[in-house]
């Protein structure tokens, strides 16, 4: 690790040379400062982020381009304050965690709708199908944000922000392939004028991929491969200048080649998930009053179908299971701006949601036939919540929200949020705190799921998960805005949660902690040169056994450096460090609790433009072949070099 660290540095200290050495006048030029981006996932409108409070990670599209990242899984792999639990190659299912809190108390959003699916048990979501086509960015937001979303973001929310199109016609088409047997397709079409925009695309991703059971233990050889079809649309239409329409559509089609779990022996030929996702969105967007009140009013759907399916084989003989599990999202949302005054904007609305689901899954073994039916359910959550936005002297911001959540099944849950911010402009600091709390509602299946012979599974009394978070912190720009630092402390607490007893079945017996440090470093230093540098540190833990929370690291580290070159070319490279972290072992009965060893990865990007219309990259993975484990038991990606061509005309 040392030699490897090394020769990073030198290689750091290479790309950086020039800094040295150039005219500060011309490097001044290069690049606007970094506070002059815009968030709208922190307060749900259009917000400069040096006016905003809350802990915000924005990946642009530019980003994305330059990673070269296939799926949202990926792309926040970098991410400060976030850690991804990916279980085997493309297609395994990966969560996102942030601050040590579970993956289901990530809140993922589609253009403000809530991806999490219904029927899974805690309600989670599965961020491995979603690929990065149609994106125009994505934020990631930290700390409790149910007064703005509501259920299940205790701990944070990630909104994906689907592309406009805008200007004329432009068309795009891209493919690359490498190793794992990897091919990515791509296409898409898009422009725009005063009255109308429109963007559509479509992804083919496809892997014959590696063994999800690691064959790092006996029985596991055979590769588990994945095929993804997605398509993506965005459209509108101006009737006027005060009143336009929206519609947003992605299909999912996705195919997984699983194992039966991870560990020695897991093994196995044909067992197959198919996943199909639908997801809509139809807003009108509405000025009145001068264009001092803005009216947003949305319809959405999201609808999940997933399949599972694993018959006998040679290696099994009499296990056999299969399964299907359908859930929908139906939401309508009002949402209100009123522009006060140029000091003071008040945010109000509404949202209507019905949630349902049903499953049934079937199996067949040593010890007989067994099912599983969950029939179909339903819930509906109301919620009403209202937010004032502050900016005084352009020095004071300040956002304060409170929000009422009525749920057909246990009642009402009542949140708030504070995130005051001042700007220092003599020294261009920010100081900045944020104090909320937040609630997830038990899950149809949490609640609904039939007892067995062995006990009782739902529970019609369960309370909302709940949670309290604060964080305060300082940024800090300095060289004319070519470089930002930030340091941030957080705090979180967690209670009712809701756990799993085979004797009482799901209970509000859980308590948790997660506190720690999230360091940033961002700098544009001239040239076209952009290094990134970031540091997490997380405690997670068990309130009532005091220990770790499995699978969170407790330290995160991050460096990557963008370099153009040749004026056609540029080269990025990332390191990732991921520390050490506690895992269940389930070869033994009982599990046991076993540490995995951190790890470190070093890729590289290098993209060339052949003409102007035509670019060539090259992309390398884990360049050290660095040997880890994820998750106990289950295989990770080693060296991996992938090639590709892109036409955008």
């Amino acid at each position: 690790m040392i030699k490897k660290t090394s020769y990073l540095a030198l290689a750091v200290a290479f790309l950086f040379s020039p800094l040295f050495s150039q005219d500060k006048s011309e490097s001044e030029k290069q690049l606007p400062p970094l506070q002059h981006k815009i968030v709208v996932t922190a307060t749900r409108i259009e917000t400069p982020a040096q006016e905003v409070a809350s802990s915000v990670t924005v990946i642009t599209k530019a980003e994305l381009e330059q990673m070269k990242k296939a799926t949202l899984a990926e792309a926040l792999e970098e991410i400060l304050g976030l850690t991804i639990i990916q279980s085997g190659p493309a297609g395994g299912t990966a969560s996102a965690l942030i601050r040590g809190a579970n993956s289901e108390h990530t809140l993922i959003l589609m253009d403000g709708v809530e991806l999490n699916d219904p029927i899974s048990p805690a309600r989670s979501s599965d961020l491995a199908h979603l690929t990065l086509d149609n994106i125009e960015r994505i934020e990631i937001l930290r700390g409790p944000q149910s007064t703005l979303y509501g259920s299940d973001a205790l701990s944070g929310v990630v909104n994906i922000i689907t592309q406009k199109g805008e200007g004329g016609f432009k068309f795009s088409l891209s493919s690359s392939g490498g190793s794992y047997g990897t091919l990515i397709h791509r296409a898409g079409l898009q422009g725009g004028s005063e009255k109308i925009h429109y963007s559509f695309g479509i992804n083919y991703l496809q892997s014959t991929g590696f063994s999800s059971a690691s064959t790092d233990y006996e029985g596991n050889e055979e590769q588990d491969g994945y095929r993804n079809l997605t398509f993506s649309g965005r459209m509108g239409y101006r009737f006027n200048p005060h009143l336009e329409l929206d519609l947003i559509l992605r299909t999912v089609e996705a195919r997984v080649e699983a194992d039966n779990f991870g560990g020695a022996w897991g093994d196995d030929p044909n067992n197959v998930q198919k996943n199909d996702t639908l997801f809509f969105k139809g807003e009108f967007r509405a000025l009145m009053m001068s264009n001092r009140w803005e009216h947003k009013l949305g319809l959405s759907l999201v609808d999940y179908d997933r399949r599972h399916e694993n018959p006998t084989d040679s290696a099994h003989p009499i296990d056999s299971e299969e399964g299907f599990f359908k859930s929908k999202l139906i939401k309508v949302d009002w949402q209100n701006n009123v522009f006060l005054h140029q000091t003071n904007t008040l945010t109000f609305g509404l949202d209507l949601q019905q949630e349902q689901g049903e499953s049934e899954y079937r199996s067949d073994g040593i010890l007989g036939p067994y099912s599983s039916i969950f029939p179909r359910k339903r819930a509906r959550t109301t919620g009403f919540y209202v937010q004032d936005q502050i900016r005084t002297a352009s020095r004071i911001f300040a956002t304060a929200g409170i929000r009422l959540d009525t749920h057909s099944q246990f009642g009402t849950s009542l949140t708030f949020r504070l995130a005051p911010a001042y700007f220092i402009h003599r020294t261009r600091t920010k100081l900045k705190a944020t104090l909320g709390n937040g609630f997830k509602s038990p899950s149809l299946y949490q609640i609904f799921a039939p007892p067995t012979l062995s006990g009782p599974i739902g529970n019609e009394n369960l309370k909302p998960e709940q949670s309290t978070g604060w964080d305060i912190g300082i940024e800090q720009s300095i060289f004319n805005g070519k470089v930002l630092f930030s340091a941030v402390y957080f705090k979180n607490d967690y209670k009712n949660l809701i756990q799993f007893d085979f004797l009482q079945g799901y209970t509000n017996v859980g308590k948790a902690r997660s506190k720690g440090v999230e360091l940033l470093i961002q700098a544009h230093p001239g040239q076209g040169l952009v290094l990134n540098a970031s540091y997490t540190r997380t405690e997670a833990r068990d309130l009532d056994t005091s220990n770790y929370l499995l699978r969170r690291p407790k330290h995160k580290f991050l460096a990557s450096i963008l370099y153009p070159f040749l004026k056609k070319g540029s080269i990025r490279l990332s390191l990732l460090h991921i520390g050490n972290r506690e895992d269940h072992d389930f070869s033994t009965w009982p599990a046991i609790r076993v540490t995995l060893p951190g790890y470190t990865l070093l890729d590289a990007v290098f993209d060339y433009d052949l003409t102007q219309n035509v670019q060539a990259f090259l992309k390398l993975d884990n360049i050290w072949n660095e040997h880890y484990e994820v998750i106990k038991g289950y295989g990770a990606p080693g060296r991996a070099v992938h090639f590709g061509l892109s036409l955008s005309l």
